[in-house]
């Protein structure tokens, strides 16, 4: 596995190093001794699976309030989805900066995303499936959110012109600072 940092501190691109042979490949999609070597204290208390139907669908943007905040490492395993992060962590630098990226069942990559950060993320393709591994389990009482449009954050989605998203999704309200 290769762990690649990107601009926001704590949040890892992991390319996954796949050992290929007639039949396909095989490649470590998780290595507790590896993160531990990246400065990554991560355990999974719980994995979800997202299946999307339609191109365009939008989920998010999504995180935990302490002191049930998330940890998650997130990969696409069918199809592909333009995935992005926001930094919700108060005291950093980059509070309320935000990273975005491809992943695709075909790039070998997954995206580590520490606690602290909001998730969401559109699908490029039909039928996409996305699989996430999490660090705490799900807390109702802890869940937050913003609108995938909220001018605070400004994000740049790929296509916003044919967009699937939930009643609840579209529901939050304006972040405040």
């Amino acid at each position: 596995m290769n762990f690649i940092e990107t601009k926001l501190k704590g949040v890892f691109i992991i390319e996954l190093e796949p050992v290929k042979d007639e039949r396909g490949f095989f490649a470590r999609s998780f290595c507790g001794i590896e993160f531990k070597d990246h400065g990554l204290d991560f355990s999974v208390a719980q994995s979800n699976i997202s299946y999307n139907i339609k191109k365009g669908t939008l989920r998010g943007m999504h995180y935990q309030r302490k002191p049930y905040e998330e940890a998650k490492l997130v990969g696409c395993v069918r199809g592909a989805i333009h995935d992005v992060i926001v930094d919700m962590r108060k005291d950093s630098p980059a509070y309320c900066k935000s990273i975005s990226g491809e992943l695709t069942s075909g790039n070998n990559r997954m995206l580590y995303i520490p606690k602290g950060f909001a998730h969401g993320f559109q699908t490029l393709e039909d039928d996409t499936t996305v699989i996430y591994y999490m660090s705490e389990f799900y807390k109702p009482e802890s869940e937050a959110g913003f609108r995938w449009n909220d001018p605070v954050f400004a994000i740049k989605w790929p296509d916003s012109r044919n967009m699937t998203i939930s009643d609840k999704d579209k529901a939050y309200p304006d972040y405040v600072r």
